[in-house]
C-alpha cells in the first residue's frame, strides 16, 4: 500500500510496501497513482541496504523496476520500493575530466569530491533539426589511414567495426589520447567503456596515464563484472557530459563508445528478463531506435562554438557486418572503419581495410583552409590504387605475376607497400603533414601518367623538375 504522511497527503517520495515477482534484476509492483516511466526508485531489503533502479514499463495495474544492483537477497514481502519522482539525473561539471568514474558518473578514482556544476536527465534529447549544424572542420586523429582516407570531422558519428582478437582497444586509445581539432586548443575526449575486464580497464588507464593527456580525458567504466543494467546508463553519463562541456562550456568533445555489442547483449538480456518478443537473433525489436538515441546526440548546434563527435567500437560477431548490431548501427551513423583480420594476420598495425571505410562527410571537413587543397584527389588516387593492387593480388593467383604487365606490376607494387608503409605505421602517431609525406612518397614511385585521378597542375606543382623549361607545362603525356 502507499504510506503517507500524518495529514493523509502523498509524500513527495511515495512507497510501497512489497512486491508482486522478482525476475533476474526486474522489481514487478503494483501500479501507484502519479508513477512515470523513467522515474528513479529507491529499494530497500530486509537488512536495510538500498539499491537504486528506474522504472522502465508501466502497465494498466502494475509497473516494473530494473534495480541497478540486482535483486538477489530482496524477498516479496518486506522490500520496500520509493519512488523518487524524477529522472535519473547525473551532476556534471568540467571537474569530472581527469577523473575515472564507474557507470553512474561515480568517482572511484580515490581522487577529491566532485562538485556538479548542474544536474542533467542522462537519458538528453535529440538536437533540434532546425538548430542542428553541417559537421564541419577535420579532426586529426593520429592514424594515416582514418586521416587521408576516412576522415573524422567534428559533429560526425563514425563508429570502428571489429572482430574479436582484433586489436581495437589498442586504436581507441589512441584515437582518444591522440585526436585533436587543428588549431583549437579545447578538444576533450569522454572514454566510455562498457562491460570489459579488469584486465582491458588496467590497459585504459595506464594508456591514458603514459599518454599525458589524462587531465582531459574523462573515464567512465563498466566491467563486466557489474550489473547489466549499469551497462545501459554508462554511454548516456558520458553524453550527458559530453553535451554539458560542448554546448555549454563550448569544448569540442570526442565520445569513444567502447564496446557497442557489449551494451547491446545487455539490452537483450533485460529483454528476455522482461519476456519481451524477441526480434533479428534474439536482440530486442526496438534495438534501432535505442541506438539511435545515443549516435544521434552527436552534432554541432548553430550559433554554438563546440561541437560532440561519437566514435562507437563495434564488435561483429563471426566477422559478420550483416549482424544487427553493426548492421544497425551502419543505417544511423555516417560511415564506418573496418579493422581487418588479414591485415593483422600479416602484422600490419592498425590493421584498417581502406577498402569498405567511408567517411560519409569527409569532404566537409578537407580541403583548402581545412587540411590541404589536394587532400581529395590524393585519397581518392591512393584508393583507385590499392583497389586495383587487391584486384591484381587475385589475378596474381590465376595467372601468375609473370604475366602481368610492367604497369601492373608496378601497381601490384604499390598496394604492398601501401600497407607497410602508409597503414602499417605501428604505434607511432603522425600528423597531417606526416601522413601526406607518406602518400607523397608512395605516389612519387609511379609514372605521372599512371596517377590518373590528380590534376596535372597539382602534380606540377609537386614534380617542378618534370615540367618543360620552355613552357612550364608538364610534359606531353601527363595527366
Amino acid at each position: 500500500m502507499t504510506e503517507s504522511d500524518a495529514a493523509g497527503a502523498t509524500l513527495s517520495v511515495r512507497r510501497l510496501r512489497g512486491v508482486e515477482r522478482l525476475a533476474g534484476p526486474l522489481l514487478i509492483v503494483r501500479r501507484a497513482p502519479g508513477i512515470a516511466l523513467g522515474e528513479q526508485v529507491i529499494v530497500t531489503g530486509r537488512d536495510g541496504a538500498r539499491r537504486h533502479g528506474q522504472v522502465i514499463e508501466l502497465a494498466p495495474d502494475l509497473a516494473v523496476v530494473q534495480a541497478y544492483e540486482g535483486t538477489a537477497g530482496l524477498d516479496l514481502g518486506s522490500t520496500l520500493v520509493e519512488f523518487t519522482g524524477e529522472p535519473f539525473r547525473l551532476g556534471v561539471s568540467a571537474q569530472m575530466l581527469g577523473r575515472v568514474l564507474d557507470g553512474r558518473g561515480r568517482p572511484i578514482d580515490d581522487g577529491p569530491a566532485i562538485v556538479p556544476l548542474r544536474l542533467v536527465d542522462v537519458n538528453g534529447g535529440t538536437i533540434n533539426p532546425a538548430a542542428r549544424d553541417h559537421p564541419s572542420d577535420f579532426i586529426e586523429t593520429g592514424v594515416s589511414a582514418i586521416d587521408l582516407l576516412a576522415s573524422l570531422v567534428r559533429g560526425q558519428k563514425l563508429p570502428i567495426f571489429t572482430g574479436a582478437g582484433l586489436p581495437a582497444d589498442q586504436l581507441a586509445a589512441r584515437i582518444a589520447t591522440g585526436a585533436r581539432v587543428l588549431g583549437e586548443e579545447r578538444f576533450v575526449t569522454i572514454f566510455a567503456a562498457m562491460g570489459i575486464t579488469r584486465r582491458e580497464a588496467d590497459f585504459f588507464r595506464d594508456a591514458f596515464s603514459a599518454s599525458g593527456a589524462l587531465d582531459r580525458i574523462a573515464f567512465f567504466l563498466n566491467l563486466a563484472e557489474d550489473p547489466a543494467i549499469e551497462r545501459l546508463l554508462t554511454p548516456r553519463c558520458a553524453l550527458s557530459l559530453a553535451e554539458h562541456l560542448a554546448f555549454e562550456l563550448g569544448m569540442d568533445v570526442l565520445v569513444v563508445l567502447t564496446d557497442v555489442a557489449a551494451y547491446a547483449e545487455a539490452l537483450r538480456e533485460l529483454g528476455t528478463a522482461r519476456e519481451e518478443i524477441p526480434g533479428r537473433r534474439g536482440y530486442p525489436g526496438y534495438l534501432y531506435t535505442d541506438l539511435a538515441t545515443l549516435f544521434e546526440r552527436a552534432g554541432r548546434v548553430k550559433g554554438l562554438p563546440g561541437s560532440l563527435t561519437v566514435l562507437p567500437i563495434v564488435t561483429m560477431p563471426d566477422d559478420d557486418m550483416t549482424h544487427p548490431i553493426p548492421d544497425l548501427t551502419g543505417y544511423i551513423t555516417e560511415g564506418q572503419i573496418v579493422l581487418s583480420r588479414d591485415l593483422w594476420g600479416g602484422a600490419i598495425s592498425p590493421p584498417i581495410d581502406v577498402l569498405p571505410c567511408l567517411s560519409r562527410v569527409m569532404n566537409a571537413g578537407i580541403g583548402a583552409g581545412r587540411t590541404r587543397p589536394e587532400h581529395r584527389v590524393v585519397a581518392d588516387q591512393l584508393y583507385a590504387l590499392y583497389a586495383r593492387g587487391r584486384e591484381l593480388r587475385r589475378l596474381v593467383t590465376v595467372i601468375g605475376e609473370a604475366a602481368l604487365s610492367a604497369s601492373e606490376q608496378r601497381v601490384l607494387g604499390f598496394a604492398d607497400r601501401f600497407e607497410r608503409l602508409l597503414v602499417g605505421q605501428g604505434p607511432v602517431h603522425r600528423t597531417l603533414d606526416q601522413s601526406f609525406d607518406v602518400a607523397w612518397r608512395l605516389l612519387d614511385e609511379l609514372p605521372p601518367d599512371e596517377l590518373t585521378r590528380i590534376p596535372a597542375e597539382v602534380l606540377a606543382a609537386r614534380r617542378p623538375a618534370e615540367t618543360d623549361e620552355t613552357t612550364g607545362e608538364p610534359p606531353e603525356g601527363t595527366t
